[in-house]
């Protein structure tokens, strides 16, 4: 039991201050509470820790993990618990104490009379601001679950396209890894115990079975040159990817890569549609959606080019035409979206192009495996096979001059 100092207001206005035992500063504060006192400060109960140089900083929640709590804090909604209450719910049930904090600094400012999305704007590591804008506009409207409902359905859908993605990279990533592993066991412990027998044998050694060799034995006298070439080489690389014209460039190269590209081009538009019509579903105002979307994407290029979009749309251009201006969506999207402000039903349009792009990527992700999948086979048996047969000519031409 930890001894907690406090400090609380009864109903007629007087002040009672007091250090007690309890088993936590959550449970004294609801047990306080229970007796009709209001709060006004209370500490103690455990010892403040300094943060380290290597103390884990507090990262975002898992997808799965937030779509979990989204489900779990409407369920409470809907069941008509005050929102004081079902923080308190959400924070007794997480099991990351970072989390768990931030929900009790929520609560704590809702308590003084913030809004929730007000409340979430301190927490932006677990609260993006798409978040926000969508908790924002259901509070403005009153229609919070309704909103809540409709942002659960779009991170079900994102949560799909990460997973089907994931998927389809997951087998050719273990083949690569695979081969690579299996040829660098050949390299390194395999051929060097053939090099030694065939050197004790005084023998003349086939051309390829020597230039092997020759390779390995050069590899060995400069790796630790190539190594530190290599982390040279990385750490620059790592250095100008976390530089903004680094990363604008990488994601521009990513995006004009042959096969991959194009899939990381309608994976960048079904994230962007999706992301623009929820928003606007929630009520909230075309150039506001559009900056909240363009903070939510993950690619630079996609991102500045709706941060011009912006300035064309504030100057009175429509959106599909703004669109078409930066050239940086598909013919058909920008298409689809002017037959949507032309007939006024934008955000089923946007929500179509959704899909339909993601119906093509499925497809494009579906062909590369087909064709990756083997491809990789064949060329890491050749390698494979290739390394071996190396190893065993001299037994092959010893035998055949017996």
């Amino acid at each position: 039991m930890a001894h907690f100092h406090y400090r609380a207001a009864h109903p007629d206005g007087t002040i009672v201050e007091n250090t007690v035992q309890g088993e936590s500063e959550h449970s004294l504060r609801t047990q306080l509470e229970g007796q009709g006192l209001l709060i006004l400060e209370l500490n103690g109960g455990k010892e403040k820790t300094v943060r380290g140089p290597f103390s884990q900083k507090a990262k975002p929640l898992p997808l799965r993990e937030f779509l979990v709590f989204n489900q779990e804090l409407l369920a409470l909604i809907r069941a008509g618990l005050p929102v004081l209450q079902c923080f308190d719910l959400l924070s007794e049930r997480t099991t990351r104490p970072a989390f768990q904090q931030a929900l009790f600094a929520i609560r704590e400012e809702i308590r003084g009379g913030l809004s929730i999305s007000k409340a979430m704007a301190n927490q932006q590591v677990y609260f993006s601001e798409l978040y926000q804008a969508t908790i924002q506009s259901g509070e403005q409207a009153g229609n919070l679950p309704e909103v809540m409902q409709r942002y659960i359905a779009y991170l079900k859908l994102v949560i799909g396209v990460r997973e089907k993605v994931a998927k389809a990279l997951a087998y050719p990533s273990f083949l690569v890894v695979f081969g690579f592993g299996v040829v660098g066991f050949l390299l390194s412990y395999v051929m060097p115990t053939f090099a030694e027998v065939y050197s004790e044998s005084h023998t003349q050694l086939p051309f390829a079975t020597q230039l092997l060799l020759d390779a390995i034995q050069q590899i060995w006298s400069w790796l630790p040159w190539v190594l530190a070439i290599l982390l040279i080489c990385g750490a620059t690389f790592y250095s100008w990817v976390h530089t903004p014209q680094g990363q604008l460039n990488l994601h521009w190269i990513l995006l004009r890569l042959p096969l991959v590209g194009d899939v990381i081009l309608k994976n960048q538009v079904v994230r962007l549609t999706r992301t623009l019509a929820t928003i606007l579903a929630g009520g909230i105002p075309l150039l506001s959606a559009l900056q909240v979307t363009a903070r939510a994407m993950t690619n630079r290029v996609f991102a500045q080019a709706l941060h011009s979009t912006i300035h064309h749309v504030r100057d009175g251009m429509s959106l599909a035409q703004a669109f078409k201006q930066e050239q940086f969506l598909p013919r058909m999207t920008t298409e689809m979206i002017e037959v949507g402000e032309a007939t006024g039903a934008l955000e089923t349009m946007l929500l179509e192009v959704a899909e339909f792009h993601e119906g093509e990527m499925d497809l494009q992700l579906s062909r590369l495996t087909t064709w990756i999948e083997p491809v990789l086979l064949v060329v890491m048996g050749v390698m494979v096979g290739g390394i071996v047969i190396i190893m065993y000519l001299p037994i092959f031409q010893l035998a055949g001059a017996v």
